[in-house]
């Protein structure tokens, strides 16, 4: 069994690692070490170097040492928060990765060889300490997800807001100008408009026009008051209605 948690933190045997092996759905083994106390990158685990997904999420590492390499037929890795302050060159090596999530860490830079990981979907580098990020991100063009919040970052690259399959990008928490002119108090009219599903520059003249003249009706009918009926009136006769109205006001009085 694993030594007790100690300054170095906790010792991982092959046996443990084997045990934390998980077969998901989809055939994939995943080596599970999340939250087991880890301080420092287990050797050990080379010997199931050919897990396609590795959790070593919420320990305490610091390092993530080359020998990572071994691992090439991982797709999904997971290192959200630890204490890791960079990233080794060879993490360039795991091709065949889809997923990463280095969120949660201490990260003030970024290897270039990250840019080689060609076929990356989600990359979460949140709650870090980046203040830049390489404009090479942008040729990580199977990104569809990017997790940048909560960083000290001035200013997010062109190539990657422009990457052509990006449907999530989050940059909340950041020093970005942009951020900055949201802080203004909002005007209650923008708010209001901000109900409308589309806004005016948006339509087209005849779209414009028939939304306007829909709009005006409704105005209209808000604006009418109920004038004299002109339908006959039958004042002694009693309808169910204006008996379950006269009850109603009734109950509205007590």
């Amino acid at each position: 069994p694993p030594k007790g948690k100690g300054p170095q933190g906790k010792r991982i045997t092959l046996k443990v690692a084997k045990n934390s092996v998980r077969v998901a759905f989809n055939g994939r083994r995943r080596l599970d070490l999340s939250k087991m106390g880890i301080a420092t990158f287990p050797k050990c685990i080379l010997e199931l170097a050919d897990v396609e997904e590795l959790d070593l999420s919420r320990n305490m590492l610091k390092k993530i040492p080359n020998i990572i390499e071994k691992f090439q037929n991982l797709m999904w890795l997971d290192l959200h928060s630890n204490q890791l302050d960079e990233l080794p060159a060879a993490i360039g090596t795991l091709r065949n990765l889809t997923y990463l999530n280095l969120c949660n860490n201490k990260l003030k830079a970024l290897p270039e060889e990250l840019t080689l990981l060609r076929g990356l979907r989600i990359l979460n580098l949140g709650l870090n300490c980046l203040e830049t990020i390489p404009t090479t991100l942008g040729t990580l063009r199977e990104l569809t997800e990017l997790g940048l919040f909560d960083n000290a970052l001035t200013i997010i690259p062109k190539s990657v807001k422009k990457l052509p399959k990006l449907e999530k990008l989050n940059i909340k928490r950041n020093p970005l100008p942009e951020f900055a002119e949201e802080e203004e108090p909002i005007d209650t009219v923008k708010r209001i408009e901000s109900l409308y599903l589309v806004e005016k520059k948006d339509l087209c003249g005849s779209c414009l026009q028939t939304c306007q003249g829909e709009r005006d009706e409704l105005h209209k009918l808000e604006d009418m008051t109920p004038g004299p009926s002109s339908k006959p009136s039958f004042p002694s006769l009693v309808t169910p209605n204006s008996s379950a109205r006269d009850n109603q006001e009734e109950w509205r009085m007590k």
